[in-house]
């Protein structure tokens, strides 16, 4: 049974600004009003679903990949990524070529702030597809987990296949003295953006390590800012949720000495005991500069998302081209196969998805 964690120190951090933002991305007829709305639509000042990054880097919430052309007879379909600092952009750009080649459709990419955000804009049928943690994904289906879902359950999401490994990255300066979770007990640190996947990852698993609110200074930005943030000396560590390896975080070990802090033996079992969606996960040795041995973590599932109310002749197109045709994808592609598509689903298959697995 999932077990709920403790979301005080979430709830504080937001303010009153973030809740509205929240409220914003959950709600049924939510529209752009200066913090950002479901579908990215807003100035983007740091809200959870302003567009302004978390899992996979900063979003602006505009389309950043080339225009969509459908064949006639086809569909543009809106696909909601993340940020371009991180795997879910050019990963969704791969997708976007494999079905404009292989259906009349066409995919719509858009830089968002990523799951959270993109859960409010799948229920309200703002993005036609999205990629998403499987947490959120329960979270926001179930209306548990997190205080700000609630008696809001988004119902009408439907999963489409399960991707890759989404690993908690915890970095820091190289010589900072930091080995462990634990050690973070007083440190500042950037948990992600305000309301994202990566800040409910972090705090869920500080917490698991015995760190309350109050043991440690918590800031928000995201990965492009988390990352310079470290090479100043601003904060302590980071978080950065991604499959391996993360853009943001190739580009500072080539500039910088860094470290990532290990989450291993009885700290790791209780995270995954307190939150059953964490899985073990591993950073190779080598993966980024001056990380020479392997590194002990946790991870969650990045996933494709749909709504119901997606035509399921058209969700079966779409899961059929990506799937027969993995040998495209640039991004993740040891991990993403029919095989294991269903591994870690959290949700109710869309039919179109079950069509094609089936």
């Amino acid at each position: 049974m999932v077990q709920d964690i403790n979301r005080r120190r979430f709830i504080a951090a937001s303010g009153i600004a973030g809740l509205a933002g929240l409220a914003g991305c959950i709600g049924d007829d939510a529209e752009g009003n200066g913090n950002g709305n479901g579908d990215g639509n807003g100035s983007g000042n740091g809200n959870g679903d302003s567009g302004n990054g978390n899992d996979s880097g900063n979003g602006d919430g505009e389309e950043d990949l080339e225009e969509a052309n459908p064949d006639e007879g086809g569909e543009i379909l809106s696909w909601h990524a993340g940020g371009t600092g991180g795997t879910y952009y050019p990963l969704s750009g791969d997708f976007k070529s494999i079905v404009s080649e292989h259906t009349p459709h066409d995919l719509q990419v858009q830089s968002t702030g990523a799951s959270v955000e993109n859960v409010g804009s799948l229920n309200r049928e703002r993005a036609d597809f999205a990629l998403i943690q499987n947490d959120i994904a329960y979270f926001a289906v179930n209306g548990t987990g997190l205080e700000e879902f609630e008696g809001n359950a988004m119902e009408n999401i439907r999963g489409v296949a399960t991707l890759y490994p989404e690993t908690i990255h915890v970095i820091t300066q190289a010589d900072s003295g930091i080995e462990t979770l634990e050690d973070l007990d007083g440190a500042t640190i950037n948990t992600g953006d305000l309301g994202s996947g990566t800040q409910v990852n972090a705090l869920q698993i500080l917490e698991s390590a015995g760190i309350e609110e109050g043991d440690f200074e918590e800031q928000n930005a995201d990965f492009a800012t988390a990352a310079d943030q470290i090479r100043d000396g601003d904060v302590d560590a980071a978080f950065v949720v991604g499959g391996w390896p993360v853009g943001s975080i190739e580009e500072l070990a080539t500039t910088s000495d860094i470290a990532l802090v290990e989450v291993s033996g009885d700290v790791r079992e209780s995270i995954m005991s307190d939150a059953e969606w964490f899985a073990e996960d591993t950073v190779p040795a080598g993966t980024y500069d001056g990380v020479d041995e392997d590194v002990e973590t946790v991870s969650v599932q990045a996933m494709i998302a749909t709504h119901e109310g997606v035509d399921e002749g058209i969700v079966e197109e779409v899961t059929t081209a990506i799937f027969d045709n993995t040998d495209q994808i640039t991004q993740k592609a040891d991990f993403i196969s029919a095989d294991t598509a269903q591994d870690g689903m959290p949700i109710d298959l869309h039919p179109g998805a079950e069509a094609y697995f089936n």
